[in-house]
């Protein structure tokens, strides 16, 4: 604030020369370097204001901010867009997934362009690099015993010869008796649900009746992890800013113990599983989206490890 105050006295003269912006923006040796991503919105609608000022325009001010002052700045962001939701409205809109991804994508560029919402770069999670930025972590986890086999009972749908993912299955809600609960999460008592507890289930593809049936799926082993988790978050919190909120989740979490997470669907829209028995399987949308931002820095530049494997600057 003295800083502020002196340079607000002495006149425009007083300030930095601005910054030469150069392409691409790549970290600099003895500058302050400042990456910067927003929450990756979902492709399948139209933003709206919430979508803008709940991440997108918070972020934007920091950029700004961040070059007002001189700082050497990377502001990424981009549309997540594999999951199980893209793949229900593209059957809506009578689209193939990429196509849907595609117009809603060009949609998404317009909208924060007309804002002048001041990204360097806006991708897309449906990329090569997203597949083998994901597929090489996914083997890395791999080669480290860091990941689990198991067997899960689904719904599938014989009709349609498919698994059916969470939001393709509809029925009778086993809390309160809701007559039109999704597979993953009753509307009316808001309960969480387990698609396979749905009383009366129906596919929504082709309104037939599914069979519980067994699959195998991979699981991140996060109890492994949970001592050495613990561990940083005691250096981390010692020396770092989070909030209250954030620590309380955290520990709350770690009290109850931490479980196995799955990390493959049986879907066709995804990331492929590069593993023997799995090939038919992609990713989890939450395991996958999160290195779209990697991904999307990797497609502005061919050197984005200088800004994720490179704590030094």
């Amino acid at each position: 604030i003295a800083a502020a105050v002196d340079i607000w006295a002495r006149g425009p003269a007083a300030l930095p020369p601005p910054r030469q912006p150069r392409t691409p923006v790549l970290p600099v040796e003895g500058e302050r370097n400042v990456l910067i991503t927003s929450a990756l919105p979902y492709v399948n609608n139209v933003p709206h204001l919430g979508n803008i000022i709940g991440c997108v325009l918070s972020a934007d001010t920091f950029a700004r901010y961040c070059r007002l002052r001189s700082w050497n700045t990377l502001f990424v962001c981009g549309t997540d867009e594999y999951g199980t939701a893209t793949e229900t409205r593209a059957l809506e809109e009578g689209l193939s997934p990429q196509e849907l991804c595609d117009r809603y994508h060009a949609v998404h560029a317009d909208v924060y362009a007309w804002f002048r919402i001041s990204f360097d770069y806006f991708g897309r999670t449906t990329t090569p690099q997203q597949t083998r930025i994901a597929q090489d972590i996914f083997q890395r986890l791999l080669a480290r015993g860091f990941l689990l086999q198991d067997t899960l009972e689904q719904l599938r749908c014989e009709s349609c010869g498919r698994y059916l993912a969470d939001r393709f299955v509809e029925g009778t809600c086993p809390f309160c008796g809701y007559a039109e609960a999704r597979g993953d999460q009753c509307d009316k008592c808001g309960k969480l649900i387990n698609a396979v507890e749905l009383k009366n289930p129906q596919c929504k593809l082709c309104r037939g009746t599914p069979v519980v049936t067994p699959t195998q799926h991979l699981f991140l082993d996060l109890p492994k992890l949970e001592g050495q988790l613990e561990a940083w978050l005691e250096r981390t919190w010692a020396a770092g800013d989070w909030t209250s909120n954030a620590r309380h989740i955290t520990r709350t979490w770690l009290r109850d113990g931490l479980k196995p997470r799955c990390i493959t669907r049986d879907l066709t829209w995804g990331t492929p599983v590069p593993l023997d028995g799995f090939r038919d399987k992609v990713f989890y949308v939450w395991f996958d989206a999160p290195i779209g931002y990697l991904s999307i820095t990797a497609n502005y530049t061919d050197q984005w490890e200088r800004w994720w494997k490179n704590p030094q600057q």
